[in-house]
């Protein structure tokens, strides 16, 4: 069985999602095991750690945060039979994604931020268009 674009980019924004939240138990893990910080010496965005792992928080929490609206969207069209509609972006989407992430991870520049916002667009404008297309198709 083939797999669609839309059931690989789904998998892979659920495996980005992932390894974003592996890495940062991983460096969490490391870091108690050094005993930098105690196993309960963590907050949920990190605010007490490095400005990196802080970044890695809130950009694990944008994935968490887009993948009910984005891969909601494309569940709907792998269950409805109707993944020609979300088919040609899917992967744009999954890249957007993955870009938005990466830039979070490295900086919080003005330009940055200008660069991740836009690839959060481009999700945005697929995601408007996906649910009009599934709405009415």
């Amino acid at each position: 069985m083939t797999v669609t674009p839309t059931a690989f980019a789904l998998t892979g924004f659920i495996a980005w999602t992932l390894a974003l939240l592996v890495l940062m138990e991983g460096i969490r893990s490391a870091l108690v095991a050094r005993k930098v910080v105690p196993a309960n010496g963590f907050n949920p965005e990190n605010s007490n750690l490095s400005p990196f792992m802080q970044r890695l928080a809130r950009a694990h929490a944008n994935c968490l945060e887009g993948l009910p609206l984005f891969g909601g969207l494309m569940l709907v069209a792998l269950v409805t039979g109707r993944s020609a509609v979300t088919d040609p972006l899917a992967m744009v989407l999954l890249g957007a994604r993955i870009v938005q992430s990466c830039i979070h991870l490295a900086s919080l520049s003005p330009t940055a931020v200008t660069l991740r916002f836009s690839a959060f667009a481009v999700q945005m404008g697929i995601g408007v268009w996906w649910a009009w297309r599934l709405l009415t198709a």
